[in-house]
This record gives structure tokens, sequence and C-alpha cells, in this order.
């Protein structure tokens, strides 16, 4: 088979990967030179750094006055595992699974905490049957499922006069969807994900349901160091303020702010949903006319506009082996790498194989543009070119 010809056009910025993903456009490392470096994130100028961090946090996306934010260690993940180890416990527990991390929880609150929760569980692609979700029970959940491309539509599911609380990780939707305020106790992101900022640290944001529960609720385990939000049986309020339970990077919390900065000059939370849901729209339109490509997501009011996952659907391929699929995909992925068009868009380890383009605001919709013409000529490149073991 003759190898088609290399496309003319490359992306400016092949760095489509979803978690660390893209900067914003026009960062460069002196946007950092104001971070409180050689002092303690204690001192007055620290605290106020972190304050700032937080405070930007409510302005871009559009948080209610009532609730609170915290910078916390652990990424995304810290900050659900603060939530589930101080808040679960006192009514019963259901879980949607419908990807890697919301998996994830449902081995942590059954397995460590011992909890005998209900899962509601669905196949990568698509969403549990949220009719099964339930009033009178906690709920933890994943709005968007960054390893799968679903995200649950709305807030709908939950009840508004629910006597649990929601936990939503929010972490690939969070500045890219809109998060229903009204029926979410505690929402957590990581700043490298759609702000496209540094990792290792979370941010919690709790409603005054998800405090209320914090202060009346004794968990029936030993609660580490870094999880612990209450003293005397209050909030800690001053962790809402900038004091972190641990020492954050100010590197980090400077990125963050100027992240937060670049959304807020660009039109804020609404801007940035445009601008996810336009990139989503590149690729909608050239998965609409490639023959072979499906998104991984069934239904498109649940597809997700930002961790954009593909299915390889050609027969020939779709014919092999679990693990030829796979290793073809890895090819695929390693193809477009070593041509520098698309860095890190292999699917997640867990999850089917297939490619995995993250879509959030941080991404230019002319360097998806550019990106499409590669894959169609990478797919050639690697089906002629492939012999499965």
């Amino acid at each position: 088979m003759t190898t088609p010809a290399k496309p003319a056009m490359r992306p400016a910025r092949p760095e489509f990967s979803s978690g660390p993903c893209a900067k914003r456009p026009g960062w460069t490392p002196e946007n950092l030179q104001n971070a409180v470096l050689g002092r303690s994130h204690r001192s007055k100028l620290g605290k106020a750094r972190l304050k700032e961090a937080i405070d930007r946090t409510r302005e871009v996306l559009e948080v209610p006055d009532d609730f609170l934010i915290a910078i916390v260690p652990g990424s995304d993940t810290g900050a659900v595992e603060m939530a589930m180890w101080s808040m679960l416990g006192p009514k019963p527990v259901q879980l949607l699974a419908f990807e890697s991390f919301g998996k994830d929880w449902v081995v942590d609150v059954t397995k460590q905490l011992k909890i005998e929760a209900e899962v509601l569980d669905a196949a990568y692609g698509e969403l549990p049957d949220l009719s099964k979700v339930r009033k009178d029970a906690d709920l933890v959940f994943t709005w968007n499922g960054t390893t799968s491309g679903v995200r649950v539509p709305n807030g709908d599911f939950i009840a508004a006069d629910r006597e649990g609380i929601t936990i939503c990780d929010a972490t690939s939707a969070a500045f890219a969807q809109d998060l229903a305020w009204d029926k979410l106790d505690v929402v957590t992101f990581s700043w490298q994900k759609a702000l496209g900022g540094e990792a290792a640290h979370g941010v919690l944001i709790l409603s005054p349901r998800a405090v209320a529960r914090l202060e009346n609720n004794t968990p029936a385990w030993p609660m580490p160091k870094l999880f612990r939000m209450t003293k005397g049986g209050k909030v800690t309020l001053d962790l809402f303020d900038g004091a972190t339970i641990n020492t954050p990077s100010m590197l980090a919390v400077e990125d963050a702010i100027d992240a937060l900065k670049w959304a807020a000059s660009i039109g804020g939370l609404t801007e940035m949903k445009r601008r996810a849901e336009a990139n989503l729209g590149v690729l909608s339109a050239w998965v609409e006319k490639t023959s072979w490509v499906a998104f991984l997501a069934k239904d498109p009011a649940n597809r997700s506009n930002t961790s954009v996952c593909l299915k390889v659907i050609e027969p020939r391929i779709t014919s092999l082996s679990e693990d030829a699929q796979a290793d073809f995909a890895k090819k695929l992925a390693a193809v477009l790498e070593k041509e520098g068009v698309a860095l890190d868009v292999g699917s997640y380890r867990d999850a089917p194989p297939g490619l995995r383009i993250w879509c959030g605001a941080t991404i230019e919709s002319d360097d998806l543009d550019a990106l499409t013409p590669w894959l169609d000529w990478a797919f050639a490149v690697t089906d002629s070119e492939f012999q499965p073991a």
C-alpha cells in the first residue's frame, strides 16, 4: 500500500493530553514572576496569594457565595478522598461508576471505609440508570468521565429535596460544563485539567449542607491529618481562607492565578464553555465524515466536551483480538507522537483502546482543525504497517 502524503499543516500546539492539559494560549514562565518563593506559605504575602486563587476560582467558576472553597493536597483525588473519609457513614451510600476514577471511589468506599454501598455501574461509553439514584442516600459520582468521554447531561437526576449529600468529582467538567450547584454539596477539581495549571493540588468546594455534615458527623475510622477539616466539632474556617493543611507549591498557586486571570479576561465561564463546545464541534464534524472512527460515548447528549474519547471501528481492526486492537491503538498514538502533531493521546490504561483528545478551553480550535488530517494520515500509515502478533 502506498503511504499517503503527510498533511501540509501542523497544530501549532500538539499538547492534547487529558491531564496535565495544555497551558492557556500565550503562556510563558514569565507569568509566574510574582510567585511567593523562599517565603512561608503562611506569611501574610503567601496567604494573600492563596486567597487570591480561591477568590478568582469563585468568580470564574461562578460558585455560590455561601459555599466554601479550599486548596487541598493530592490533586482532585485528595479532594475527593477528604470528602468521603470525612462525611460518609451516617446514611446509605450510592456510587456511580462508569469510568476509571468512579470505579476507584467504589474501591475506597467499599474496601477501605468498608461501607456496604450500592454501586450503579455502566460500561465505558454509557451512563448508569440515573433514575435509580435515591434521595435518602449519599451519592458519590463523577460529573464527567475523564477516561470514558461520558458526562451526566445535567443534575436533574438528583432530588431537590434530597436527604443525603452529593459528592461530585468535577475535575474534567469544571470550567467547561454547567454544574448544578443547587444539587451539589461537595465539588472537587484540579488545576491541571480545564485550567491547564500544574498538578499536585486539588480544590474542594463545600455547600452549607456539606459543612453541616462535617460538623455533625464523627467518622467511625481513624482520620489522617491531611483529611481533617474540623476542630472541636466546627469546620476549620481558615482552611478556606488560604491556610492550607500542608505546604503548597507557590509556583503552582501562581500558575493557577495566571490561568484564572486569563479565563476572566476572555469572558469567564461562558467563554470557557463556548470554547470547549466549539472544540468538540471540530472533532464531531470530522468523526461524522470518517469511516474508521467513532465516539466511545454512544449518546451525543452525554458526550464530553473536554476528554473526548474515540474508538477505531474499521472492521479489519475490530475483528482482531482485544490485545491486538490495543496494540494497534498504541501504535496509532505513537505515530502521532513521533510526528509531533499530537502528544499523549492514547486512551487511559484501564479504558477501551483508542484515542483521547482534550478539547477544554485552553485548546485552540485551529489546532484541532489542523490535527484531523493527521489523524487520518496516521491511521492509514498504521493500518498499512500493522501486523498483529
